[in-house]
């Protein structure tokens, strides 16, 4: 892929200085830039970099004022961040474009293929499947019997999705996401038996999933990934569980059977929320966080395991990090008092 300064100027919406016929055809941070690439400067801190890099194209705002002079061309714009990442997105769908379906997958007959696919090599797509318009199901992905998913989602290499699985329009899944796998569920009084999972997992539009996280069907009924969640990767959702609108979750985060996650959350990596708890709208969980307990007041922030509120949570770090001086104090003054007993 190649373009032009007066092509990326163009789209976005940005002046030029320098020459407009000069090329590019990769991106670069700019301190390591090189000829053929394109990169942007929007952090005063890298400043210094204009001035040696040998990326072709930098795109600045239209605010710098150059010291020294600058060899590159530069792309003059209201932002250079918000700038370079359309460029990003636009440079991502180009390299994304695939299409066609592969000679080496398997599809089978009663399978409902839409238009404008990419499946591709040992895929896998089971009886009964409806897979929509513009979807993008990558190498060694499985999808099993009964399975919808909706337009424009793209399932990365080696994505598992099980049996009776609702996926919605303009989904993302990477590397390893295995969606309805079965939810924990065993009888230790009667050695271990297995309860059988028969309910399924709604993962609804315009959901993003990272490498290798799990989403466990639901043992009657559905787990429920609701519109606009993003997973980091490595998240484990349980069996029963549902995920609100536009709540976000980083990496190593594991969320118990049952549990309710309110809309607009933002919980941080490694939290460990407990089984059959609710969480309010809007509430944000610091890394580590370990949650025993339903918290039920919209758009607080928690701390700690167990989880308390910010503020008490940063008091009580206070005392515990003076604690051995508070024992110190408290064994002095017992000692002084058995002396003049």
């Amino acid at each position: 892929m190649e373009f032009i300064a007066k092509q990326i100027a163009g789209l976005v919406n940005g002046i030029i200085e320098g020459d407009p016929e000069i090329s590019v055809h990769k991106v670069s941070k700019i301190e390591e830039g090189e000829p053929g690439s394109i990169s942007f400067l929007a952090n005063p801190l890298y400043t210094q970099y204009i001035y040696s890099t040998r990326a072709s194209i930098v795109i600045v705002n239209k605010s710098f004022v150059a010291e020294r002079p600058v060899s590159c061309t530069m792309v003059r714009v209201d932002s250079a961040e918000v700038a370079f990442g359309q460029l990003l997105e636009v440079y991502n769908q180009i390299r994304n474009n695939k299409t066609g379906i592969s000679k080496q997958c398997f599809i089978a007959p009663s399978a409902m293929l839409g238009e404008n696919l990419y499946i591709g090599e040992y895929a896998y797509i089971g009886e009964n499947v409806r897979i929509g318009n513009n979807v993008k199901i990558y190498p060694q992905t499985y999808i099993g019997d009964n399975t919808r998913i909706g337009d424009n989602t793209t399932l990365y290499p080696g994505v598992k999705i099980y049996s009776d699985i609702v996926i919605g329009n303009n989904c993302i899944f990477h590397a390893g996401v295995v969606i309805g796998s079965d939810g924990f569920r065993f009888v230790p009084q009667n050695e271990g038996k297995k309860i059988p999972q028969i309910g399924n997992v709604i993962v609804e539009d315009n959901v993003e999933m990272g490498a290798n996280c799990t989403v466990d069907r639901a043992t009657l009924g559905s787990t429920i990934i609701r519109r606009g969640v993003k997973f980091d990767n490595l998240i484990h959702i349980a069996h029963n569980c549902e995920i609100g609108e536009n709540t976000f979750i980083a990496a190593g985060t594991g969320v118990a059977g049952s549990t309710k996650v309110g809309k607009n959350c933002l919980i941080s990596g490694h939290v460990a929320m407990a089984p059959h708890l609710t969480i309010a709208d809007n509430t944000s969980m610091g890394g580590a966080t370990g949650v025993s307990k339903s918290l039920t007041k919209p758009g607080q922030s928690y701390l700690g395991s167990p989880a308390m509120e910010v503020s008490k949570y940063r008091r009580s770090i206070v005392h515990f990090r003076n604690l051995q001086a508070i024992v110190d104090r408290i064994e002095k003054l017992q000692r002084e008092r058995n002396a003049g007993k």
